[in-house]
C-alpha cells in the first residue's frame, strides 16, 4: 500500500472480550504488526464510537442482539476486508448452547429464577432486544477470512494478519488437533467411560484409549494442541473439522463413538448415548452454525428431553 499503514477497525459483538485480549498475546510480535497497522477503532484501546473507513475489520463475537446486527453491517460497509475472529464469530460459539432453549426460557431463568436473582421482572429498555437465534457473522454479512479459536492462538493471529498486510494467502491447514497431540492411540481393555476427575490419565496414551471423551479428532487445529499435551482432553473450542462440517451423516458424536469403540471395549452405542446426554457441552461451540444445526443427525431438543425424562 505504497508504504502507508494499513487501517484497522475492531469491534466485539456478543462475546466475553477474550478475543480482543488475544491480540495482546502476540507479545513482541505485536510490534511487527503495529509497524504496519494503524488502529482506528478498537473497544479496548480507543474511544472511537463511529466506524471509520478501514482496510481490515476484525469482528469478534456472534450476532445475538439488534445492536450486534447493526454493528456488523456498519463494519462490513466501512471495512474492505472482514475477519470473523474467534469461534463465536465463525460458528456462534458458546452462546450457541442457548439454541437448546427458547429466548423466553433463557430470559425467564436469568432474570426470575436464577439462584442469584433478586428481581421479578425482565428489563426491556436498558439493552437492545435479544434476537431469537444466535447467529454466526457470515449469516449476516459477507466474511473474507475466518480465524476460529477460543480465543485464536497467537500463531494463527500473527499469520493471518501478516498475510493480509503482505497481500498473500494465509497459510492454514485442515489437520485436526490430533495432528499436534503427542499421545498415542492404542487398543486397550478399558470398558467404561471416565470423567476427567476419575483418577490421573496416563500422559503418553490417547484420552479415547483410556475412556476419556476428547474432541481432538473432530476439532480443527487452530490451537497447536495445548490441552491434550498438558493433561486435559480437547473441548472442541476451535470448531469442527471439515469432515464433520461437510459430511451430512457424520458428526461429533458419531466420529468420537466410532473411534472410542475401536480403541476400547466400550460399545459404540454406549459412547453415543453418553455424548447425546451431554450434547450441550460437546456441541456448544458450533451448534449455532447451520452446517451443524441443520444436520439430520443433530437432534439437540430430543436428546435434552430424553435426558430430563431419565
Amino acid at each position: 500500500m505504497s508504504g502507508e499503514k494499513i487501517r484497522l477497525n475492531t469491534e466485539w459483538l456478543c462475546d466475553c472480550g477474550g478475543c480482543h485480549v488475544a491480540l495482546v498475546d502476540l507479545h513482541e510480535k505485536i510490534l511487527n504488526v503495529l509497524e504496519a497497522v494503524q488502529i482506528l477503532k478498537c473497544p479496548v484501546l480507543t474511544d472511537e464510537k463511529g466506524y471509520p473507513e478501514a482496510d481490515i475489520g476484525i469482528l469478534t463475537g456472534s450476532v445475538r442482539t439488534e445492536h450486534d446486527r447493526h454493528a456488523a453491517a456498519l463494519m462490513r460497509k466501512k471495512c474492505r476486508t472482514i475477519i470473523a475472529f474467534g469461534t463465536c464469530a465463525v460458528y456462534g460459539g458458546l452462546h450457541g448452547a442457548g439454541l437448546a432453549h427458547s429466548r423466553e426460557e433463557i430470559m425467564d431463568h436469568v432474570y426470575r429464577h436464577s439462584p442469584s436473582t433478586r428481581t421479578d421482572f425482565i428489563p426491556d429498555n436498558s439493552v437492545t432486544s435479544l434476537e431469537k437465534m444466535v447467529t454466526p457473522i457470515d449469516e449476516v454479512i459477507d466474511v473474507d477470512l475466518y480465524l476460529p479459536g477460543c480465543p485464536p492462538h497467537p500463531h494463527f493471529i500473527f499469520e493471518g494478519l501478516s498475510a493480509l498486510i503482505e497481500n498473500r494467502t494465509p497459510k492454514a491447514g485442515q489437520e485436526s488437533v490430533c495432528a499436534g497431540c503427542r499421545r498415542t492411540m492404542v487398543k486397550t481393555e478399558t470398558s467404561a467411560i471416565k470423567e476427567i476427575t476419575d483418577g490421573v490419565p496416563d500422559n503418553a496414551t490417547c484420552f479415547l484409549s483410556q475412556g476419556y471423551i476428547c474432541q481432538g479428532s473432530v476439532t480443527l487445529d487452530r490451537c497447536l494442541a495445548p490441552c491434550p499435551n498438558h493433561g486435559m482432553p480437547c473441548s472442541g473450542c476451535a470448531g469442527p473439522t471439515m469432515q464433520v462440517l461437510t459430511e451430512p451423516t457424520r458428526d461429533i458424536r458419531t466420529e468420537i463413538s466410532e473411534r472410542m469403540s475401536r480403541l476400547t471395549k466400550i460399545p459404540y452405542d454406549t459412547v453415543k448415548d453418553h455424548l447425546e446426554r451431554s450434547a450441550k457441552t460437546h456441541y456448544a461451540y458450533a451448534m449455532a452454525s447451520k452446517m451443524i444445526g441443520n444436520k439430520p443427525t443433530f437432534l439437540i431438543r430430543k436428546w435434552i428431553a430424553e435426558g430430563e425424562a431419565r
